[in-house]
């Protein structure tokens, strides 16, 4: 969360009011907000909690950026909104509101930009895992790992539409442009 708040004050001018969208339902998400309002709290950003239950909230949700003068939006990570991924991105630009997410499956569907683990790298180390337990090793004797492989995307088409200049330290860093 706080190097996505990096990366969307980088690519937009910070506002006093960070909305992060969440779906309350899901268990990762007061993790969520209490690591983005530690983050933001080191910039001087309050964040504001947008709650979406279910897809018929989206809409609402982006109406009500407007009110609080919103320059941006992050979007937590969750299966609701990664399986309505074309709804938030077709909502963010109709809103013209540059948005961060943490898959890159949202900047090819259209969205600005997003940080977050590789799903690729994800893949390839359940797959040393399987192997693993396959030769015998038993599952609770296997360490936890963390994500440690990082994906950067952005999408300059994106970008224009929005009026948003993309830094060149951004494009840069990033592991994919779209244009």
């Amino acid at each position: 969360m706080a190097e996505r708040l990096e990366l969307l004050r980088e690519l937009v001018s910070p506002t006093p009011v960070i909305p992060l969208l969440v779906n309350p339902n899901n268990v990762h998400t007061i993790a969520a907000i209490r690591e983005l309002n530690d983050a933001a709290r080191g910039v001087d950003q309050d964040v504001v909690v947008l709650n979406a239950y279910a897809e018929r909230e989206f809409d609402p949700v982006f109406a009500s950026l407007t009110a609080k003068r919103a320059s941006a939006l992050i979007v937590a990570d969750d299966p609701l909104f990664s399986g309505r991924r074309a709804k938030l991105v077709d909502l963010a630009a109709r809103y013209a509101v540059p948005a961060i997410y943490g898959r890159r499956e949202y900047p090819d569907a259209g969205g600005l930009v997003s940080y977050g683990p590789s799903t690729v790298d994800q893949y390839y180390h359940c797959g040393v895992y399987v192997g693993r337990i396959v030769k015998g090793a038993k599952p609770a004797e296997l360490p936890f790992l963390q994500p440690t492989k990082f994906e950067l995307v952005l999408n300059l088409k994106t970008a224009k539409a929005l009026g948003v200049t993309v830094p060149q330290s951004l494009l840069a860093r990033a592991d994919e442009v779209i244009e």
